[in-house]
């Protein structure tokens, strides 16, 4: 046998042993109550209590009304009172738990003393740290960004900072318990270079691997941590884009999501995300730096603004 021939053989199989994996992750998406099972008990099992950044609206909101469906009491964080308390009137008529609402602004410095005395004592078994913002509703060039020093600022405090502070307050808790699980929301974006999204993006790949390496640290304490990635989900971020065959309501979304909480450090949250990542990630890199897809992008954006 000669050594062109042998190279072929082990690119033919390496190919094969590739989209056997692939299709073995693909089982596992399609199945998650048989790959990922969770009983009844589980959240519950992990704590009375859910603490959830940006909690009043959104991805947030329907954390917090899931997870109450669960049983779990919710303490729900950000910075408009009146819609915190909208929130927390629901889901305490709708499910019975209990709910406290904490008003902060995630993109200041000084709110995490408050955070920390509103929380004292309480038995955290899950944290989401769910909030976050974009530096401009339209996707543009770095430099074309508004007030660009002060995006940058709230930015890397509300995505950046606000995930560390708060799993520095809630970790050692569930340490000590060895139990619990803290979901970082991340988005799709953050697996490929995605210009006119830059600063978002890189804050997003930052939650990936601070998510990445505090499970590592952390898994042989019982606790789960885990980083959650959607792409399209309709909410004010998205102006409330119309739910279709990628864009999912929020409170579908985090339906899907909860059901890969055992699925490992990473998950899309859905078959249908996933299978879209794997597409993106298919996705020459030189084509999405191009001009000629950026300037398509963005007005493709702004068109589905503008419906």
């Amino acid at each position: 046998m000669t050594l062109t021939e042998i190279i072929f053989i082990l690119a033919g199989t390496c190919t094969v042993m590739l989209f056997g994996v692939k299709l073995i992750c693909l089982v596992m998406v399609l199945a998650p109550k048989i790959c990922y099972p969770l009983p009844e008990s589980f959240m519950t099992s992990l704590g009375k209590w859910a603490v959830i950044t940006g909690g009043s609206d959104g991805i947030g909101r329907a954390y917090a009304q899931e997870l109450s469906k669960y049983g779990m009491n919710v303490v729900i964080i950000s910075r408009n009172q009146e819609k915190l308390d909208r929130a927390a009137r629901t889901i305490e008529l709708a499910t019975g738990v209990q709910v406290k609402v904490i008003a902060a602004d995630f993109t200041k410095d000084n709110i995490y003393g408050h955070i920390m005395e509103c929380i004292e004592g309480l038995d955290i078994g899950i944290l989401v740290n769910n909030v976050g913002i974009l530096p401009s509703q339209i996707p543009c060039r770095l430099l074309e960004t508004a007030d660009l020093e002060e995006r940058m600022y709230d930015v890397i405090n509300c995505n950046v900072k606000a995930m560390v502070k708060m799993c520095n307050i809630v970790l050692p808790g569930m340490k000590e318990r060895g139990r619990g699980a803290v979901l970082n929301v991340s988005s799709g974006i953050a697996k490929i270079p995605c210009p006119l999204y830059t600063l978002y993006a890189a804050s997003k790949v930052f939650v990936e691997r601070f998510s990445q390496g505090l499970q590592a640290e952390y898994r042989s304490k019982g606790i789960i941590i885990q980083t959650v990635a959607p792409f399209g989900v309709s909410t004010s971020m998205t102006f409330h884009q119309k739910p279709d065959l990628v864009t999912f309501s929020a409170e579908d979304f985090v339906r899907s999501s909860l059901k890969y909480l055992r699925a490992g450090d990473q998950t899309y949250g859905s078959i249908t995300h996933t299978i879209l990542g794997w597409i993106m990630q298919a996705i020459p890199t030189w084509v999405l730096r191009s001009e000629a897809f950026q300037d398509n992008f963005e007005e493709y954006v702004k068109e589905r603004i503008r419906r």
